[in-house]
């Protein structure tokens, strides 16, 4: 069954599969650049990002002279912002030397886990390592026809194991993203495509009937509703925002519309709108207000008028792009 597998997901990839721009590339830096912007993030979402990032930094030393700013300006929107603030301390250990090219080496960069090592060794430098990603677990889950809890750190070795045995270690780089290519498009968390699926021969939980209740999550967090108000300053076709500081836990150093406790003073008005925003278990419900700022500013925060044309220089919050699209200020 191990060379069934690997046989059946190689001629499955080769017949077609999603034309994605860091597929088109043996780059390691632009590879390993895919990878973290992937982390926990939709493929058709990373794309023009991705483009535009390595269209401003094309080589790691390029990424490594940037500042940090530069940075999470080309990043805002894409979430997860402590990804690339990793990325640009990992690119400045790279810089002036070679790219790393060993999973343990990889391992040493800031940001870069098990999976993202070895999705960059085996991809950009056919180094065989299985990946293992939500896709990943939830293919071998049902392959194996496994209930074990994907959570703990056990199930997760035992699959990992499968996922090597299965492993092409001639093409490690093209098997790996056959398989996640496979839990992506094909294997899906609800309503999965059985009937297209190459391995469906072979899958334990089709022939049990148990598809739909693998993978197996225990403990999941409850997620949290919190309602939340952001304040809609004007100063002609300026918009006033502040810029979180450093000892904020949430988006340290970005810029966003205030909220009512960060402008005591102000005077609201009526609502503009209001639109969803989801942080892994958080589901906000922001209310955009129109104000009228104080006469004087807080003191000890910074605040900033910024102009339309200059939106894309800084780095700025999702929510604030949400508020500001919201108010057709962008």
């Amino acid at each position: 069954m191990k060379r069934r597998v690997s046989g059946l997901l190689a001629r499955w990839y080769a017949q077609g599969h999603r034309d994605l721009p860091w597929r088109r590339t043996a780059d390691p830096y632009s590879i390993w650049v895919s990878e973290i912007m992937l982390q926990q993030t939709r493929a058709a979402a990373v794309v023009p990002y991705y483009d535009r990032f390595l269209d401003r930094f094309p080589t790691v030393e390029a990424l490594a002279s940037a500042s940090e700013p530069e940075v999470l300006a080309l990043w805002s929107g894409l979430g997860y912002y402590s990804r690339a603030r990793n990325l640009l301390r990992a690119a400045r250990q790279i810089a002036g030397g070679a790219f790393q090219r060993q999973y343990d080496e990889l391992r040493q960069l800031a940001g870069v886990g098990d999976y993202t090592a070895a999705a960059v060794a085996s991809i950009a430098f056919g180094s065989p390592r299985a990946v293992l990603d939500g896709n990943v677990l939830r293919v071998v889950a049902r392959m194996e026809n496994d209930a074990g809890d994907v959570r703990s750190a056990k199930t997760r070795e035992r699959f990992r194991a499968v996922a090597e045995s299965w492993l092409d270690r001639r093409q490690p780089g093209a098997f790996n993203q056959a398989l996640m290519e496979l839990g992506a498009t094909v294997c899906l968390p609800r309503r999965p495509l059985c009937i297209e699926c190459p391995l469906r021969a072979q899958c334990q939980a089709l022939q049990q009937g148990t598809v739909d209740q693998l993978p197996v999550k225990l403990g999941a967090v409850r997620p949290e509703r919190i309602e939340a108000v952001l304040l809609l300053v004007r100063r002609g076709r300026r918009i006033l925002l502040r810029q979180r500081p450093a000892t904020e836990r949430r988006m340290p150093g970005f810029w966003d519309l205030p909220a009512p406790e960060n402008l005591p003073g102000a005077r609201t008005g009526a609502a503009a709108g209001k639109f969803r925003h989801t942080i892994t278990h958080h589901h906000y419900t922001f209310t955009v207000k129109t104000a009228h700022a104080p006469k004087r500013l807080p003191a000890g925060s910074r605040f900033r008028w910024l102009e339309p044309s200059q939106a894309g220089g800084i780095p700025l919050s999702t929510t604030a792009r949400k508020a500001l699209r919201l108010a057709g200020w962008l």
